[in-house]
């Protein structure tokens, strides 16, 4: 049954809230854990709909998943009897395609659907394809899916044409256990690559430089076991650093790697919210209304294009004229029509928003068009004068663990409820008046 979020604007955020671990690096990381014979044990994994569908996945090609709790889990590989993975979930999430990586790299062969994800713009694998090629790989792509095969796998000096996340992360996965050296240039750095790095490291693979553009991985020929933790979402913290300064709260963040948000905290900054740094954690507060700034989406160490919606909705809501150019994905101002039907006043020309700033928004009924535009919306209902309902919550429910109850606990008014319950609808706002 399909589920909305209905919420009462108008509380300010309070409190603590604690961030989980980081979806995209727990992607990378469960599909390297089945590169070895050997039992992993991950910790600090987000209990999020695409690491649930991943896991399955897994399962579904005979590794051994053993849930120990909801933030960790045991992956034995030596029991994989398949490598072809195609069933109608894995279709819907795009880090699918690192399972070609890890199946190709282990067993020299894999046979994976085309994946998905949020419609956000076109995301070409070509890169990827291009990096098997280059350690000798064949790859041919029919019938849905991405067919790859090699008698051996060679190290060898790979350019990447644009920087790529997933394409970093799936070649350090095939070449790991390749005969040889291999070089990635042009390597993205964003903080799950270097997660990714670390733990297949911990397993005993030999690759340096990751965080950097150049990235060497000397072959080895097995992988061991290990146990990780992974690092905290850089995304999920930034959302709830937007929704303090938009309602005017002050929330103290916790389990975070400062370093990971310091373009998210130098925006807030400059539009004139407070942000402390801790060892682990991040405050931010807001008294006044916020003003206007110009904001660029670019990989790392630059803003993200995963906190492009939510900025926009803070900016939408601050004094003066603000722009977001989106650099790296072409379809991702979807939600601009909802935040106008709130009563943002948003213009977009090409891949650049122009905000004017409003001073309120009214509660609507809106539906999240991916996972982040999802959030952001929610932090758009929070501040907004009245009642929101937001509908289609399953794409937030992909990258967001509990984000109703860690809203809550924060002082915001809002509740997951059925769509279309009329009753329940009416029974929240009657308790909440």
């Amino acid at each position: 049954m399909e589920n909305q979020y209905i919420i009462k604007g108008g509380n300010p955020l309070h409190g603590e809230v604690v961030i989980g671990g980081a979806k995209n690096a727990a992607l990378g990381i469960l599909a390297a854990a089945i590169m070895t014979d050997e039992t992993v044990t991950i910790d600090n994994l987000p209990n999020v709909r695409d690491i649930n569908v991943l896991l399955t996945a897994i399962e579904s090609i005979g590794a051994t998943v053993k849930r120990l709790g909801p933030h960790e889990v045991q992956i034995n590989g030596s029991t994989i009897s398949d490598v072809t993975i195609d069933y109608d979930s894995i279709r819907k999430i795009r880090a699918s395609y690192y399972l070609l990586g890890a199946l190709l790299g282990k067993y020299k062969k894999a046979q994976v659907a085309l994946p998905g994800g949020c419609d956000i713009g076109s995301r070409p694998i070509d890169q990827h394809l291009k990096g098997f090629r280059a350690l000798g790989a064949t790859v041919n792509i029919e019938y849905g899916m991405i067919n790859t095969f090699a008698d051996a796998l060679m190290g060898n000096h790979i350019y990447l044409d644009v920087v790529s996340v997933g394409a970093t992360i799936n070649i350090m996965l095939a070449s790991c256990m390749a005969q040889g050296r291999t070089v990635i240039e042009n390597a993205a750095k964003e903080p799950h690559i270097v997660d990714v790095a670390n733990f297949l490291n911990s397993m005993g693979a030999n690759i340096k430089g990751a965080g950097t553009d150049k990235i060497r991985i000397d072959g080895v020929d097995r992988l061991h076991a290990s146990e990780y933790s992974i690092i905290p979402d850089q995304i999920e913290a930034g959302t709830f650093m937007v929704a303090a300064a938009a309602t005017k709260g002050d929330v103290l963040i916790r389990n975070v790697i400062p370093k990971h948000l310091e373009a998210i905290s130098v925006k807030l900054i400059e539009i004139g919210a407070k942000v402390e740094e801790f060892d682990d954690a991040v405050r931010v507060s807001a008294d006044d209304r916020l003003g206007h700034t110009q904001v660029k989406t670019l990989p790392y160490p630059g803003f993200p294009t995963d906190m492009q919606p939510q900025i926009a909705t803070l900016l939408a809501l601050s004094n003066g004229t603000s722009t977001v150019t989106e650099s790296i994905f072409e379809n991702r101002f979807k939600y601009v029509d909802e935040l106008a039907r709130m009563g943002a006043n948003i213009k977009v020309e090409g891949n650049v928003a122009i905000i004017e700033g409003v001073t309120g928004l009214t509660g609507a009924s809106i539906t999240a068009p991916d996972l982040r535009a999802g959030a952001a919306l929610v932090v758009a209902g929070l501040v907004a004068d009245g009642f929101t309902t937001v509908d289609s919550i399953h794409f937030i429910e992909r990258g967001y663990e509990d984000f109703d109850k860690k809203m809550t606990a924060l002082g915001a008014c809002m509740e997951k409820i059925p769509v279309d319950d009329e009753r329940e609808l009416q029974k929240f706002k009657m308790k909440v008046g």
